[in-house]
């Protein structure tokens, strides 16, 4: 299968719950980089970015 192609890491951790949902980080191990989110949709933007081809990243390098 060609899934194994684009496997990729990355490790949530959730700070709060707030307005029905979450908020935290996320950690995109392959790529060493961390992004804070204030949604799920943003967090699961953020990893839908992650593996596509986006020529605007809007990952930070560094940890947290």
């Amino acid at each position: 299968m060609d899934q194994e192609k684009n496997a990729t890491t990355f490790v949530i951790q959730v700070q709060f719950q707030k307005n029905a949902t979450w908020q935290g980080t996320i950690d995109w191990i392959d790529a060493k980089k961390t992004q804070r989110f204030r949604s799920v949709l943003e967090m699961i933007k953020l990893m839908d970015d992650a593996l596509s081809d986006a020529e605007k990243p809007v990952w930070i390098e560094g940890g947290k």
